[in-house]
Formats: C-alpha cells, structure tokens, sequence
C-alpha cells in the first residue's frame, strides 16, 4: 500500500496572525487527536505520528559545501510550520485525503498530503 506523509501546519508561536485556543480547546484538541491516532491504529492505517517542537527552535544544516554550514532557526522564514505529522499507510490518495480530512478537524490545523516517493518514481526520474 502506499506510504503518505500527513503535515499538520501552524504558526511557530501563539502570536497576532495565529487563531488562539483555550486551555479547553486545547484540551480538546489533545484529545481528537489522541482519538484519531486510535482510529488510525485500530484500521490498520498508523505508521508514525508526532508533534514537534517550535519553529523557533530549529537549526538548519547546509553541508553541500567543504565545511557544512549551520544557521540557528529554520530554512524558511514563513508565517506557518509543520507542527506536527503522521505517516499512512493505505490503499489510496482518496483515502489519504479523507482521513487528513479528519486529522484536520481533530487538531484544528491545516493538513497537507504527499505521498512517499516510490523505487517507480525514482527509476521514472533516472530515466
């Protein structure tokens, strides 16, 4: 079956762009989401999931050089980061989308889906 990442996108801190929750919601949150991974798990579709840690606290790490470069913050300078993911495993992206569709409501950010890539697709590069 194919494999697809689940990014879950938001901002690095709780700041005037970023949608605010309560503790409550919060909590909530915590708990859809706890409630998801179950589902996912018990439907055979769980590989991975985890949250990760502030934006803020990244280092970037450019060794394509003689000497790798490393710059404290992340890559990209945006407004939102990945918070958080899961990987799937399951029969389709249809299926794929429906369950980011779920992942989305239960920890009330937005997800993207992309697939793994595959030895196909990277024997279709190389050619």
């Amino acid at each position: 079956m194919p494999r697809y990442l689940m990014s879950v996108f938001g901002s690095p801190e709780p700041g005037p762009d970023s949608p605010t929750m309560t503790r409550e919601e919060k909590l909530q949150s915590f708990a859809d989401t706890g409630a998801f991974n179950d589902k996912l798990e018990r439907e055979g579709h769980f590989v991975f999931a985890d949250g990760l840690a502030s934006a803020l606290t990244a280092t970037t790490v450019d060794g394509r050089g003689d000497q790798p470069v490393i710059t404290d913050g992340p890559y990209l300078e945006t407004k939102e980061y990945i918070g958080g993911f899961w990987v799937i495993d399951v029969p389709d992206l249809d299926v794929a989308l429906t369950l980011a569709a779920e992942a989305s409501h239960a920890c009330r950010e937005i997800v993207e889906v992309r697939p793994f890539q595959t030895e196909a697709d990277i024997e279709a590069m190389l050619a």
